[in-house]
């Protein structure tokens, strides 16, 4: 196998993902030869979209990314690596320079050329204003637009035409040609060079032509039609990727480190993990970490969605990018740089831009093939009204606008407008689409299996109720018990531990502790032998009869699906703890809203049936739809059975032990509040943790995808109806330039309304 030594460009590893920045893509059928061309390289697998213009590309060992970029160069147009990542200079205390504009180049052509085509537009379309030699000042006018203003397309035509591809920018620099070539024939060999010529304008074709007849209007008006299309695509491909340079703006652009004692201001590119750094009320959290003193609320509305604050102290986990909105906080770093949740966030919505729905790779075939058909049929309508008799002008122009009408722009921004859009929108209000095949699995989803813990319920533990069996002083209980919880690290005995705290005040020392896994714990407070844990692990070290009215409380504890945890010391049996993971607020009217949107919700759990049941009472699910006791391997096999039954599962889970159900499900929903390994086998990406979120997801997804629907029924539907009537010869070319760029804009406009969604 060939070596790659001296290549510093290729990382280690049978495959790599790399990123190409695309430049000269015109239409969808630029992208889709770029695509063809690196996809017949060896090993190499690549997407090219031309709404975000970059490629995405995976290959082995035997290409280099150079090789990649020498591909692109030699198909006609360029490409960029992605940069290395820059060290951030000491004094680097500014703001980034502005991105420039694309859009403001074509902008400045647009205005030239309009200035020019407005006064060959009247004088055509009016022949009051016709005086004597009026074609020829026409033509002094028509002839800058129609080669400098369309210089782009007829650059990129010949450009195409020298790789042996044809494009809709073809279709475009021939229509515009041809139209000037046919005014030149007629101005210098035929008779419309006159002094006195005189031309009637007809809007629909049809009528008679005659030999004086000149098409500049048509050469002009086209380019300038085309070049607003071309600007108005390019404004509202910019906004449409507003949310995402939104999301990668809102980290903070420097920090107040604290290092050797003292507090130094530095950019935040230069902290590193472990380092404490002060966050001021007002202030943005400037990267991940972990609060080492302090209390505040945090506003994480940006990242989640979410409106209300979250209180924070000690020990609690920090966003970068969040807002602190009360007291001072002292943060330790945990992650930065490309690690943070903010940037895994951005790196997620761009993928899922990036990416391409089945829809989209039917129409991309379709454009691959349409060009050449569309030149085949603008001579065919050429030859076949020149063969009618009806005349050279006549034949000319129905070819024309054969061609024009014909351009497939719509059909290249039906979908990746849409994703922009919708993958935007998803990150502002805290939802993250992985990959546009997430949209078509939420419009066939007909099942919806939740998980209990952290998904349905809170996925905290908390005290609930002390029941002290008789003559045992209640405070008394808890102090003990809490001391030897105080050193596990168990959810239930953290619960225990910390409304001890509260409640009694400091704990007391615990000495000789012992943990037996599943069973609880011992160890020795204030010179009594403390058992906490199951009532059977108790009663095998104790053989003694539980009282009566402990067993039925903690039974009916139990039967509300809470948890009893029994406590004795000094050889007896001292009372009960009830603990339980409360169901969140907003369980049951997302569960609800699931319901309404035609999905069957289930519960899926391993604790105790009676526990599990207790839950979905709560939130409205009905027992037949709980399914409980399944250890955290056999969760996968619960979806993986339903699909057997012919459901289309989604699966919302937050832990570890959901990771593999979520990757099995049709559609995976991981809570942002869960674990990196759910997040990376999940589609759907919940950043809040609230399952309420979890029907908007749904909502937009399918949105987003009757939007890239209706894009592409448009596309599909205008050039059906277009093409009929322009060979048939009922089109003017003018109309016909009019109505392709039309097109665009109104495809790339019904998309940005998912920015309205709520």
């Amino acid at each position: 196998m060939p070596t790659h030594e001296d290549d510093v460009s290729v990382p280690a590893g049978p495959s790599h993902t790399i990123e190409l920045a695309i430049g000269g893509m015109t239409c969808a059928s630029c992208a889709n030869r770029i695509e063809k061309k690196l996809n017949r390289m060896d090993g190499v697998t690549a997407t090219v979209n031309y709404a975000t213009e970059k490629a995405k590309v995976t290959f082995g060992e035997q290409v280099s990314p150079e090789d990649l970029v020498a591909t692109v160069v030699k198909t006609g147009y360029t490409a960029q690596l992605p940069p290395p990542p820059e060290p951030a200079a000491p004094d680097d205390e500014g703001e980034a320079a502005p991105e420039p504009d694309p859009a403001y180049p074509l902008r400045q052509r647009l205005l030239a050329t309009a200035a020019l085509t407005l006064p060959v537009l009247l004088l055509s379309m009016v022949p009051a204003l016709q005086f004597d030699n009026w074609q020829w000042a026409a033509l002094t006018l028509a002839a800058p637009v129609a080669t400098w203003g369309a210089w782009p397309f007829h650059r990129a035509a010949w450009t195409n035409l020298r790789h042996g591809a044809a494009t809709m920018d073809t279709l475009i620099s021939v229509g515009v040609l041809a139209a000037l070539g046919w005014s030149l024939y007629a101005l210098f060999l035929g008779d419309a060079g006159q002094p006195g010529m005189r031309m009637p304008f007809d809007l629909w074709p049809g009528s008679e032509h005659r030999g004086d007849e000149i098409y500049l209007e048509v050469a002009s008006a086209v380019t300038v039609f085309i070049l607003a299309g071309r600007y108005f695509e390019a404004r509202a491909k910019r906004r449409s990727g507003a949310a995402l340079r939104a999301l990668l703006s809102l980290g903070a652009k420097d920090v107040s480190v604290v290092r050797g004692g003292v507090e130094q201001r530095i950019p935040t590119s230069r902290l590193g993990v472990g380092d404490e750094f002060v966050v001021r009320p007002g202030e943005k959290v400037a990267t991940d970490g972990v609060v080492v003193s302090g209390t505040s609320a945090v506003d994480a509305s940006m990242l989640t969605g979410e409106p209300v604050p979250v209180e924070v102290g000690p020990g609690d986990p920090v966003v970068g990018g969040t807002v602190n909105a009360g007291g001072r906080l002292l943060v330790r770093a945990t992650r930065v740089g490309a690690d943070t949740q903010l940037a895994q966030m951005a790196r997620l919505v761009e993928e899922a831009q990036n990416g391409k729905a089945q829809v989209q790779r039917l129409a991309d075939r379709v454009s691959g093939v349409f060009v050449p058909v569309v030149i085949a049929l603008a001579v065919a309508t050429l030859g076949f009204w020149l063969g009618r008799g009806s005349g050279a002008e006549a034949a000319f122009t129905a070819a024309v606008a054969v061609l024009i009408i014909a351009c497939p722009c719509a059909l290249g921004l039906a979908t990746p407008t849409a994703l922009l859009v919708g993958t935007g929108r998803g990150a502002q209000l805290g939802i993250l689409i992985k990959g546009p095949e997430v949209l078509e699995s939420t419009r066939r989803v007909d099942t919806v299996v939740l998980d209990k813990t952290g998904t349905v319920t809170a996925g905290r533990m908390t005290l609930v109720d002390v029941l002290p069996a008789e003559g045992v002083d209640e405070r008394e209980l808890l102090r003990l018990a809490g001391a030897v919880e105080d050193a596990s690290a168990h959810p239930i005995a953290r619960a225990v531990a910390q409304a001890a705290r509260d409640r009694v005040g400091p704990l007391p020392a615990v000495e000789g502790f012992q943990s037996t896994d599943g069973r609880g714990v011992a160890g020795v407070v204030d010179g009594s032998a403390v058992v906490v844990g199951r009532r059977a692990w108790l009663a095998e070290q104790w053989a003694q009869h539980a009282p009566d009215l402990l067993v039925a409380a903690a039974e009916d504890a139990e039967g509300d699906g809470r948890t009893p945890v029994w406590v004795g010391w000094d050889g007896a049996l001292r009372g009960v703890l009830v603990v339980s993971d409360t169901v969140k607020p907003s369980s049951r009217s997302a569960i609800d809203r699931l319901r309404s949107l035609g999905l069957r919700p289930m519960l899926l759990t391993g604790d105790n049936e009676r526990a599990a049941r207790a839950v979905a009472a709560q939130v409205g699910i009905p027992a037949q739809d709980v399914v409980a006791e399944v250890l955290p391997t056999d969760k996968a096999d619960v979806v993986r059975r339903l699909q057997a039954e012919g459901r289309v599962v989604a699966m919302v889970g937050d832990g570890v032990n959901d990771a593999a159900a979520l990757a099995a499900a049709d559609l995976g929903l991981a809570m942002g509040t869960g674990t990196d390994a759910a997040i990376e086998a999940a589609d759907l990406t919940l950043v809040s943790g609230d399952l309420a979120t979890a029907p908007d997801a749904i909502r937009l997804a399918r949105r987003t995808l009757a939007t890239i629907k209706g894009n592409l029924f448009w596309a599909f539907g205008y050039n059906v109806a277009a093409l009929p009537l322009a060979a048939a010869g009922l089109l003017n070319p003018l109309l016909a330039g009019a109505a392709m760029a039309l097109s665009s804009v109104f495809v790339v406009s019904n998309s940005l309304r998912l920015r309205t969604f709520r």
